[in-house]
C-alpha cells in the first residue's frame, strides 16, 4: 500500500513538473513580442501648463506622479528589435525605460512611426539634434506630408541635412515588414491635418494584432467603422482625450476628439469581450479617466473597457 501512494505522490510531482516547464516555455516564448505603454496623455502631458485646478494640483501637492505623453514601445527580444511610435517631449525617460526595463543594445532604437504632426506626437525628434543626442540615420517612419513637413521646415530640417535622421516612407494601408513576424500597416484617419496627414497603426506579431489610435476627430468622420475594426483586432489604443462635452472651457469643436462618453455608447451593445479589447489612451489633464480611482473610470472599467497605463504590456 505505502508503495503504491509512493508512485502515485511521484507521478503526481512528475506531472505537475511537465506543467510548470510547458507554462514556463510559453510564457517566455509570449514574452517575445509586446508593445509597453510608454506614455498616456495628450500632447501637453500632466500636469498641464498653466492649471491651476485640482486636477493638477494633485501633482503638485505630491498625490499624483507626472504622466508622460502617448507614446508606445514595440519590442521583440528574439530577433532582438525594439521600435517607438511618437517622438514626444518625453523621449528621453521613454528610450530610457526601453533600454532599461526591456532590451538594451547598441542601436538606440530601431526606428521611430509617427501619426501627425501636432507638438506632443512629433516634437521629441529635436533631441536627435547635435544639441542633444547627436544621433546618425535614425529611421523615421513617415507619410508624405508628415515627411515633407519635417524636410522643408526649420529646425526639423537640419536633422535630415545632417542626417540625425533618414526616413522610411510609408503609405495609407501599405504593409511594412519588419521582420517575418512582425508587420505595421498605417491608415490614414480624419483630424486636424494643417501640417501633414494623420494615421493610425495596425501592428501585427505572430499571434495577435493591435490597433493604435491616439487621435481621430470623431469616430463618424471615419469612412471604417470602428466597432468592426476592434472586432477584427485584439487589442485597441483609442482616443481618449476627453471626457465628455462641456469638459472644457475652449471652444470643444476647435479641438474635436471622441469623447469616452460617444465610444462606450458605439460599444454598448457589443460583449464583453469585445469592450475588453478597447483601451483607452491619450487623456487631457481635465478627463476623470485619468485618475486610477475616480468613478467615472471605476463605472467604465466593470463595462469591461480597459485604460492604458505606463508600464502597461500586451503581448503579441
Amino acid at each position: 500500500m505505502k508503495k503504491i501512494l509512493f508512485l502515485f505522490l511521484v507521478s503526481i510531482m512528475v506531472s505537475c513538473d511537465t506543467s510548470i516547464n510547458k507554462s514556463t516555455t510559453n510564457n517566455e516564448d509570449k514574452t517575445n513580442q509586446y508593445i509597453t505603454v510608454l506614455g498616456t496623455t495628450q500632447d501637453a502631458g500632466y500636469p498641464h501648463i498653466g492649471c491651476q485646478k485640482k486636477c493638477c494640483n494633485i501633482y503638485y501637492t505630491g498625490i499624483k506622479k507626472k504622466q508622460k505623453v502617448v507614446s508606445l514601445g514595440l519590442i521583440d527580444i528574439k530577433n532582438n528589435g525594439k521600435w517607438l511610435f511618437e517622438a514626444t517631449p518625453d523621449i528621453s525617460t521613454q528610450l530610457a525605460d526601453l533600454d532599461q526595463n526591456h532590451l538594451k543594445k547598441e542601436t538606440i532604437i530601431d526606428g521611430v512611426f509617427l501619426t501627425h504632426a501636432h507638438i506632443g506626437h512629433y516634437s521629441g525628434l529635436m533631441y536627435f539634434g547635435r544639441e542633444a543626442l547627436g544621433g546618425k540615420n535614425i529611421k523615421l517612419f513617415t507619410m508624405p506630408r508628415m515627411k515633407k513637413f519635417l524636410s522643408q521646415n526649420g529646425p526639423w530640417s537640419q536633422l535630415v541635412k545632417l542626417e540625425n535622421i533618414i526616413f522610411s516612407d510609408l503609405q495609407n494601408d501599405s504593409i511594412i515588414t519588419l521582420n517575418d513576424q512582425l508587420k505595421v500597416t498605417p491608415f490614414l484617419v480624419p483630424h486636424r491635418d494643417e501640417f501633414s496627414e494623420t494615421i493610425g497603426f495596425k501592428i501585427k506579431g505572430k499571434r495577435k494584432t493591435a490597433l493604435f489610435i491616439p487621435d481621430i476627430n470623431k469616430w463618424e468622420k471615419w469612412e471604417k467603422d470602428i466597432v468592426e475594426e476592434v472586432k477584427n483586432a485584439d487589442f485597441a489604443f483609442l482616443d481618449a482625450t476627453f471626457f465628455k462635452d462641456g469638459e472644457i472651457k475652449r471652444l470643444m469643436s476647435e479641438i474635436p476628439h471622441p469623447f469616452i462618453e460617444e465610444t462606450i455608447n458605439l460599444f454598448k451593445n457589443e460583449t464583453f469581450e469585445t469592450k475588453n479589447k478597447v483601451i483607452f489612451i491619450h487623456f487631457n489633464h481635465t478627463n476623470p479617466a485619468l485618475q486610477e480611482n475616480s468613478p467615472e473610470r471605476k463605472k467604465i472599467e466593470k463595462q469591461g473597457f480597459q485604460f492604458a497605463f505606463e508600464g502597461m504590456r500586451v503581448e503579441l
